[in-house]
């Protein structure tokens, strides 16, 4: 399974935010520390604000920040928000009844159950952690999330 690069940026966002605490961070912040299209990361903070996983704030002093704490933010609901489907092959896609298949044995293939039990299962072990978990600490952490003109100043 490949989570959509969407999703991929979603988490990055958040964990960008949890290691800024309460700083209201901007989207050109955020894609120049990633390196990443700021016209694709704004689609990304309109979903994650959606899904009330952060706030933003419009104006001069405008940003955003997480809408609660890493704690209280699950890394499989963030995954379930940001990911359109979970179908890792066509015989799993919603909606499709098994006439609509390209595949031979869709009607009768066993696979699909135990697919759709690693989805699920993938998904659980995600609910298990939360942003918190994914959020690096320390003196590391420190040096990675710092500007780069502190880093050129020290």
């Amino acid at each position: 399974m490949q989570l959509t690069l969407h999703t991929d940026y979603s988490l990055r966002v958040l964990i960008y935010l949890a290691q800024k605490g309460d700083t209201l961070s901007t989207i050109s912040e955020v894609a120049s520390f990633y390196a990443i299209s700021r016209n694709h990361l704004v689609k990304v903070v309109h979903h994650l604000a959606g899904a009330n996983f952060i706030q933003t704030l419009r104006g001069k002093n405008g940003g955003m920040r997480l809408a609660r704490a890493p704690e209280d933010i699950s890394v499989g609901d963030v995954v379930r928000q940001m990911e359109p489907n979970f179908d890792i092959v066509e015989c799993l896609s919603a909606g499709k009844s098994a006439d609509n298949h390209t595949c031979a044995i869709a009607s009768i293939c066993a696979l699909k159950n135990v697919l759709q039990k690693a989805s699920r299962e993938f998904l659980a072990l995600l609910d298990r952690y939360s942003l918190a978990d994914a959020v690096a600490s320390g003196r590391q952490a420190e040096i990675v999330f710092q500007p780069e003109q502190f880093k050129r100043d020290r």
